[in-house]
């Protein structure tokens, strides 16, 4: 099925990460709720990692992946169809910020979009910061470009300078 409101092809890459429960599994309903609805086609994906907690970090460790797609969706009903999925996946945005969560979905970059609205930064404006961000993504292809800093995805991964930011490939 094709949104009517956009022909045009975008291309996105999306993070994808869960540390309750089933880790991998949330991830993978989330990579699958992209494509469900005809709207998105994956076209890249990463390996997934273990991650230390970033921010709030009195939990379980996370399972991170991202993946790339072409969508036909606008960046504002990309993240309409992620909030979907992850409400399915029985992710409660009431809890604590980046606490816990079954499944966590973040459009990092779209086309080279800037964009900032009450509900959407684009690109993201933490994942320059985030090795469990950029790792997944230097997987994908790692001279993705940050359209603000005008610095490979690669680039940005080789200064993260935090050592509270482990990252282990998932085995």
């Amino acid at each position: 099925m094709v949104n009517p409101a956009v022909s045009e092809k975008h291309r996105a890459w999306i993070s994808i990460g869960s540390n309750m429960g089933d880790k991998i599994g949330h991830c993978r309903i989330g990579m699958k709720g992209l494509e469900a609805s005809g709207h998105s086609v994956i076209t890249g994906v990463s390996r997934f990692y273990r991650t230390a907690p970033v921010d709030y970090t009195d939990q379980e460790w996370f399972v991170n992946a991202a993946v790339q797609i072409e969508t036909r969706l606008d960046p504002c009903a990309l993240l309409k169809e992620i909030h979907a999925i992850e409400k399915g996946a029985g992710r409660d945005r009431a809890g604590v910020r980046f606490g816990p969560r079954t499944l966590d979905m973040d459009i990092l970059i779209f086309d080279q979009v800037l964009l900032k609205t009450s509900e959407l930064t684009l690109p993201h404006p933490r994942m320059h910061k985030r090795r469990f961000v950029l790792q997944p993504l230097c997987d994908i292809d790692p001279t993705i470009l940050h359209p603000v800093f005008e610095k490979t995805v690669q680039e940005l991964l080789n200064a993260v300078d935090d050592s509270d930011q482990e990252l282990v490939l998932y085995q």
